[in-house]
């Protein structure tokens, strides 16, 4: 009662304006008495790093005690403290001013939207499993992974952060945010509270998830009597900023401070020219984590993704995953999906029923004998010229000009029923597996199913650096056509819409990690496939029914598999490893004395 009564009677006393706060005035200590009943000293452990509350520090030199205890790998962030620029002026060498806006919402003026998406949930984390859901979402959006054991403590043990997730109606977690209520923290005297860690899953296809978080968290804080709701973005954040403007954010003076460690390098120091920010996300990931091990990099070619690697005396040529290991004649059987069929075949690896196409009538008896074909040039990438679900003739003779045509290498295959599996495999060893799902839509009441799958593409093309995008062509208007809607209807709210037949991700697909579930069998057919061809890295793609169980077809490899697609798996570090090997290594599950392991009753490693 007397923190409130003081925050309410207090007006202009000694020079102080209450219409700004102690928050907002970093250029001036506000009067003790306004501060007396605020806790001291106050950082608050998040998991990837701490908040640092400022305003709760009498000087400086104990501020930079606390700073300097920073953990390795963490980022630690201070608001609110006065005169910022004089902390940083004093040890330049160790601190610099955090480059983001804070920006600022009164939550007097917040007002609920009349129409949330439908089929997305907010609530509180209510399981560890959440927790590293959100870790992975972190991690896909490029963000420093928290603890997970320190996230779920938080949600379970105290009052004063809220962790909350959107998820939909099977329970998938899409994205989060967290918020710290100031007030039940160290009884702050503004009455305020933040918002932290925005995040949506790049995958996800339900439009307005976002907005429906930072929407969710300022009406719980509303609810308890907060006067406001902060949060810190990037300067250059500028669909993020637009979104907080329309939520009705203002900026506001506050400053933030960084320690100079290796995480924050990117924000204090200059931008070399070295050509790092022109690659794509496939060549980057390489990049970044050769950085990280010491080992030097130059850009050959970004447009293409050709790097020169160099450490320890050892030179190594790379685009993307492919390098200098893979040889000619493994290539030659990647490129071929006639001839990689009957390399593996002797391997033993089970393949689909399937032939050459002779553009004759016995293509044509080969689709009456298995009903159901997919029709793909047998060189090819990207999903280019594929053509699944063929059933009639007249198709079958559209999908093979579409895939070449008479002349060209086309192969035909029964289509066999199950999930896209790719299953990463680098110098014999699983070290990421995941299913590929085809692009879909989900509908909002409002929308054309064509709007959605723009506004779709948008966020899919921001995510992966324009590598993954849903085209608006013929093959996406049939997939919406044979489901019996136009690119015209709107549809339901909630509604979910497949786009397209194939779950290549470069027309849109998603992918879900499902390494932990992976059947010892299917990462055995993939370990033997890759040895056939003999290639040292490769994804391999399987068609599953139960990515649990051991029943599988194979359908192609890939001699340079998007090992960003894969986060947080440790493929570029396993990548690294193969290309260095005196570099320190990481172990991983599914090597091939692993799997027989599990085949002698073991559980698989976590």
């Amino acid at each position: 009662m007397g923190r409130r009564r003081r925050n309410r009677t207090v007006g202009r006393t000694h020079g102080w304006d209450r219409a700004d706060s102690i928050s907002t005035t970093p250029w001036q200590r506000p009067p003790e008495h306004l501060t007396e009943g605020m806790d001291r000293e106050v950082a608050l452990e998040l998991g990837w790093g701490r908040l640092v509350f400022g305003q709760t520090f009498d000087d400086h030199e104990r501020l930079r005690n606390v700073l300097r205890d920073e953990a390795s790998g963490r980022r630690d962030i201070c608001l609110y403290l006065h005169d910022p620029h004089v902390l940083v002026a004093a040890q330049p060498h160790e601190y610099f001013i955090d480059p983001s806006y804070t920006y600022r919402l009164r939550l007097h003026q917040h007002r609920p939207d009349p129409r949330p998406p439908a089929g997305v949930t907010v609530h509180h984390v209510s399981s560890r499993e959440q927790c590293e859901a959100v870790n992975r979402i972190y991690s896909r959006c490029g963000m420093v992974p928290a603890d997970v054991d320190v996230l779920w403590d938080n949600q379970r043990s105290t009052r004063h952060v809220s962790h909350l997730v959107a998820t939909d109606e099977a329970g998938h977690v899409l994205g989060t945010v967290t918020g710290v209520d100031h007030r039940r923290l160290f009884g702050d005297p503004d009455n305020g509270c933040s918002l932290w860690c925005l995040a949506v899953d790049p995958l996800a296809a339900q439009p307005g998830i976002g907005e429906l978080l930072v929407r969710s968290l300022a009406e719980r804080f509303q609810a308890r009597g907060r006067a406001h709701l902060d949060l810190s973005v990037m300067h250059d954040n500028d669909a993020a900023i637009a979104l907080y403007a329309k939520l009705g954010f203002e900026r506001v003076p506050v400053f933030g401070v960084k320690r100079k460690n290796a995480i924050n390098e990117p924000l204090f120091t200059a931008t070399p020219d070295d050509g790092l920010d022109d690659l794509n996300p496939y060549a980057r990931i390489i990049a970044d984590e050769a950085v990280r091990r010491g080992v030097r990099v130059e850009v050959l070619d970004a447009e293409a993704g050709y790097l020169r690697l160099e450490h320890g005396g050892r030179s190594v040529v790379t685009r993307e995953s492919l390098s200098e290991f893979t040889s000619a004649v493994a290539m030659s059987r990647c490129d071929d999906k006639r001839v990689t069929r009957r390399v593996v075949e002797g391997a033993g690896v089970r393949t689909p029923r399937g032939r050459a196409a002779s553009f004759d009538e016995a293509d044509h008896r080969f689709l009456d004998d298995v009903g159901d074909v997919v029709v793909k040039p047998a060189r090819g990438e990207q999903g280019i010229g594929i053509t699944v679900g063929v059933r009639d003739h007249d198709e079958l003779d559209r999908a093979l000009e579409r895939a070449g045509g008479p002349g060209g290498d086309v192969l035909i295959e029964e289509r066999c029923e199950g999930d896209d599996l790719r299953l990463v495999v680098i110098d014999r060893t699983v070290v990421a597996a995941a299913v590929r799902r085809p692009a879909q839509v989900v509908g909002t009441g409002r929308h054309t199913v064509s709007e959605l799958i723009e506004s779709t593409s948008r966020r899919r093309a921001a995510a992966t650096g324009g590598e993954s995008t849903i085209p608006l062509d013929d093959v996406t208007r049939a997939t919406v056509e044979d489901q019996g809607r136009s690119l015209d209807d709107v549809l339901d709210p909630g509604e979910a819409l497949q786009v397209r037949r194939t779950a290549n991700l470069h027309t849109g697909g998603t992918i879900h990690d499902v390494t932990d579930e992976l059947h010892p069998d299917l990462a055995d057919a993939a370990i033997r496939a890759a040895d056939a061809i003999g290639i040292p890295v490769t994804g391999i793609d399987l068609l599953v029914p139960d990515v649990a169980g051991p029943s599988y077809v194979f359908i192609e490899a890939n001699e340079r598999p998007g090992l960003a697609n894969h986060e947080p798996r440790p493929t570029a570090a396993a990548f690294l490893d193969l290309l260095f090997p005196a570099l320190q290594p990481i172990p991983w599950a599914w090597q091939p004395d692993v799997a027989a392991h599990h085949r002698a009753g073991g559980s698989p490693p976590r």
